[in-house]
């Protein structure tokens, strides 16, 4: 009953209102004093909760010639009413919050950091789920699984391209990233980049190893940054059509790029 009672708090009721019209979901039809019995609320409470639950239509109330008698909303039409309620309240404030964020974004391109596993899941499915053009993603197993549903679901509306790293049964739209000693190496980051719609990206580490990301609509990181998933599946899709010393030719500039700066590009 307890957490019931706090469930109810958290849907706009007080802890008074709460356990009165519990207390009448279980015992109904009857007058102010046995509310305050069954319920526990002080006497002198119970006549000013009993007509806030009333005003707001969640009790009935009846004038006999003896006494005023109390009755519950029936609980389907009360979790209806609620539901109701609540569903306009969640559309209101999901409008209004959507007009200030268009208001900001277009007042000024921002980088900002998400942090929390579970904030940047939700955050790539989110973006995935409002696609409407296109998908231009780069990741790795663990993240390609984590966002499966949301990928699949958004494959079948729009275009995704891009490339992945050791993931099985990728969309036949993605490229699969070869095998090589720098991304077999155990040290190697897992990253992951989504653009959706060239106006709206994310990317960072996968959370699971560091639970940080960047959000961002700056058209010059969203442009970098898929011009990076683009040189990555050319490369890939080059190595597939020539031999391997293409690929040791590469392993070794990227080493001397990274290291010394003396590769030949």
């Amino acid at each position: 009953m307890e957490e019931l009672i706090v469930q109810l708090k958290e849907l706009g009721f007080t802890e008074y209102e709460a356990k009165a019209y519990t207390a009448l979901v279980q015992h109904s039809h009857v007058n102010a004093y046995q509310v305050s019995k069954n319920s526990g609320i002080p006497r002198a409470r119970v006549y000013d909760i009993l007509t806030s639950l009333v005003d707001k239509g969640i009790v009935l109330k009846e004038e006999t010639a003896e006494q005023t008698i109390y009755a519950a909303l029936p609980v389907a039409v009360f979790l209806q009413q609620m539901q109701q309620r609540w569903q306009a309240s969640f559309t209101s404030i999901g409008t209004k919050l959507a007009r200030l964020e268009t208001k900001e974004q277009e007042a000024e391109h921002k980088v900002v950091m998400l942090k929390g596993k579970e904030a940047i899941v939700n955050y790539c499915q989110s973006l995935l789920q409002n696609a409407k053009q296109k998908v231009l993603l780069s990741m790795w197993e663990d993240m390609y699984e984590a966002l499966y549903e949301a990928i699949q679901e958004a494959g079948q509306r729009v275009p995704i391209h891009g490339i992945t790293f050791y993931v099985e049964n990728p969309l036949a739209t993605l490229e699969q990233h070869r095998m090589t000693h720098y991304t077999q190496k155990p040290s190697t980051p897992h990253w992951f980049i989504i653009s959706v719609d060239g106006q709206q990206m994310i990317y960072g580490h996968v959370p699971s190893t560091q639970e940080i990301a960047f959000i961002t609509t700056d058209p010059v990181h969203i442009y970098l940054l898929e011009d990076y998933i683009w040189h990555d599946v050319l490369v890939n899709r080059l190595i597939k059509r020539d031999d391997q010393a293409l690929e040791e030719w590469i392993t070794k500039e990227r080493q001397a790029f990274f290291l010394d700066g003396s590769s030949s590009i």
